[in-house]
């Protein structure tokens, strides 16, 4: 099972969820290949590094990217997006990928960065998980993504 999370600049939303969901997969035992990019490719946000290293899970190593640096870029079950623009510009997927949507807000926007990242992380981290429980017990994702 193949899953894509898509942003704007690949840089935190996007970045935080693919720690999230390899460790809850592993966590879980669900075989899942997860894989994140931007409509465009930036770096990754410090701030979101550091907010995931909080919680003990190590993104120091991913990079910036866009769905071309992908490996197989229309081969995915599951393509989550999870910001508005990124929602708007996602491409048409084969009729076997199924299209998830749930918009987070943007950390770097915020006043405070370190408390706004370590607020996003921890919106998506248990939306991430009730998704890899989902698709473990094999439910309607659809469930997830409406909240």
């Amino acid at each position: 099972m193949r899953l894509l999370i898509l942003c704007t600049a690949n840089s935190a939303r996007s970045q935080m969820a693919e720690g999230w969901a390899r460790y809850y997969a592993q966590k879980h035992g669900l075989d899942l290949e997860v894989h994140s990019a931007g409509t465009k490719a930036t770096r990754v946000n410090p701030n979101a590094i550091a907010a995931m290293a909080e919680r003990g899970i190590d993104i120091s190593t991913h990079h910036s990217k866009t769905l071309f640096d992908v490996p197989d870029p229309w081969n995915f079950d599951y393509v989550l997006t999870v910001c508005d623009s990124a929602a708007e510009n996602c491409p048409v997927y084969p009729a076997k990928t199924t299209r998830l949507h749930h918009s987070f807000p943007d950390p770097a926007a915020a006043a405070d960065e370190p408390k706004a990242f370590r607020e996003v992380r921890d919106m998506i981290g248990p939306f991430i998980e009730q998704l890899i429980l989902a698709l473990k017990q094999g439910k309607d994702v659809a469930a997830v993504e409406a909240g």
